[in-house]
């Protein structure tokens, strides 16, 4: 029996809790370090489709607040309290957006991609101008009393408010505008929506949820700089990641962010050199064959197979 979306959400929040245990039962630091990039990049891809998903904006600014959170971090992480630095760097982030999101989502198709590919580009070349010219220093260490445990935990913790905050954006009024806008912008002006207001909320909030993500992988690394904290691969990742899966799906992103983390752990161990060109290829598959993703592949394989039964089901009946 299929199950109701509540139910399915109780059961991801079960299988988050199991997940919870996995330092517990085991003390092998390599299944640890993957388990929390697995979590990372479901976190992100998901943080991604929140807004992507129903408004079908492709956004690649992701690494900008993935970056900012990170260096939130770095900065203040051995000035003040955890808590704080986290707000700190949420505030930020959600600020950043909010700014962009006023200036630019009245843009759409192409020029919403290659202004936000910009962005982070933007992004990263101002805090390496900062450091290089104000700090004199191009990178920076992070000294924090944080175990991967406590990384690992903070990041399910995250997860799971991530899950609830989207089931009940996709239950919300403000989640159907959403998905008008994915269908038509114009019809959805016309039958009185703020297309602008939804569009901001959606896209403050994920990239609230992926500055944080940052802040809490920035003790993982121990040294950072914006090399590393603004690579661009990570926002073409979270991209393939959610349209493998379907990013018009609550949990379709996770589908997408299991086999494609393990992908690249692979290529990036076995063909180091040649990883950027396997990840353009992987992504031209996954555009070419699951352009819908696999969630939508599989619902629409189970709509026609319940079709195909449904007259053999009905002659059933006429012949009983």
């Amino acid at each position: 029996m299929k199950l109701s979306r509540p139910r399915s959400l109780i059961a991801t929040f079960v299988v988050i809790a199991i997940a919870a245990t996995l330092p517990l039962a085991s003390s092998n630091d390599y299944l640890l370090g993957l388990s929390i990039n697995l979590v990372q990049y479901t976190l992100m891809a998901t943080a991604w489709a929140l807004f992507s998903g129903p408004t079908r904006y492709v956004s690649l600014a992701s690494v900008a607040f993935y970056g900012i959170g990170a260096y939130a971090v770095a900065v203040l992480g051995d000035k003040l309290p955890m808590p704080v630095v986290f707000a700190v760097a949420v505030g930020v982030g959600a600020l950043l957006a909010l700014l962009v999101g006023l200036a630019t989502l009245r843009l759409s198709g192409i020029y919403f991609v290659i202004f936000t590919f910009g962005l982070a580009e933007l992004v990263r070349q101002l805090v390496t101008w900062y450091e290089v010219n104000i700090t004199k220093t191009i990178g920076r260490y992070v000294f924090l009393d944080i175990t991967p445990r406590q990384i690992y935990w903070e990041l399910l913790v995250l997860l799971a408010a991530l899950f609830a905050f989207s089931w009940w954006v996709k239950r919300s009024r403000l989640g159907l505008a959403l998905q008008v806008i994915g269908e038509d912008e114009t019809v959805a002006r016309h039958v009185a929506i703020d297309v602008t207001r939804a569009k901001l909320v959606l896209f403050v909030a994920s990239s609230a949820f992926i500055t944080l993500t940052g802040a809490i992988m920035a003790p993982r690394w121990t040294y950072i700089d914006p090399a590393i904290s603004f690579n661009a691969v990570i926002s073409f990742q979270v991209v393939i990641m959610a349209l493998l899966g379907g990013a018009g799906s609550l949990f379709g992103p996770v589908a997408g962010a299991i086999p494609m983390t393990l992908l690249f752990e692979f290529l990036s161990a076995k063909f180091p050199n040649y990883f950027s060109v396997l990840l353009g290829v992987s992504f031209m598959v996954i555009v070419y064959f699951v352009p819908d993703g696999v969630a939508a592949a599989v619902a629409r394989r189970l709509q026609r197979h319940k079709a195909d039964a449904q007259p053999a089901a009905e002659a059933s009946e006429v012949r009983a």
